[in-house]
């Protein structure tokens, strides 16, 4: 399986030279950012949750609250998942011709919740080796009340599409002349300087990052 199929609903109209459903480039792109946004409906009013999402295999996950209302509700519902790479800010010679250079998935299902024990325990392994590789096998070993008071949601990703933009301004050919810059501005997410906190003894190996290492 290299592809996914776009369906009606996610098959790209407006820009469609921009669109990509092969699972190397949907993976790719939720490989490289862990910010999401989960948006659902309950009851007529349309919710957007930002949260952290992880990809095993052909599936995407994210956790939260047991008490959580967005978690509960979302639960065998409709879901749309989003993430968005900026990649960098498009100057053009009008207002009109400015974008932007990014990389985003939009997949959408029903979400399914993870309940065996044995299973919240491995995505959460995986979730953070992810963020921070082995940092699982070095921590305080999880409660049966953290476990219980945890819910993990997931997403198969058979009906997911891809939409990148990348490279310079579109300006008309009749813009090229105008007396102003244009070009690209790259942008990325950056790791600052580790803060320890007051109980992290002196000179303690920082973890390694799974993410923004580029």
């Amino acid at each position: 399986m290299t592809a996914t199929a776009p369906s009606p609903r996610t098959r790209l109209r407006r820009m469609n030279k921009r669109a990509h459903y092969e699972l190397a480039t949907i993976h790719a792109i939720l490989d490289a950012q862990p910010l999401c946004t989960v948006a659902y409906v309950v009851e007529g009013q349309p919710f957007a949750t930002p949260t952290l999402q992880w990809r095993e295999g052909h599936h995407i996950y994210w956790h939260g609250s047991a008490a959580s209302r967005a978690m509960e509700k979302a639960e065998a519902m409709p879901v749309c998942v989003s993430v968005f790479v900026l990649d960098g800010m498009v100057l053009a010679r009008r207002a009109f011709n400015h974008s932007c250079n990014y990389r985003s998935v939009m997949a959408l299902g029903t979400a399914f919740k993870v309940t065996a024990r044995e299973d919240k325990i491995a995505r959460l392994k995986a979730f953070t080796d992810q963020l921070y590789p082995g940092r699982w096998d070095s921590l305080k070993p999880m409660t049966e009340a953290d476990l219980k008071a945890t819910t993990i949601l997931g997403l198969d990703l058979n009906e997911a599409s891809a939409k990148i933009r990348s490279g310079p301004p579109g300006d008309d050919p009749e813009d090229v002349d105008w007396p102003v810059w244009g070009g690209v501005i790259p942008t990325r997410m950056a790791v600052g300087a580790a803060e320890a906190d007051a109980h992290t003894p002196v000179g303690m190996a920082l973890p390694p990052l799974g993410f923004f290492q580029s």
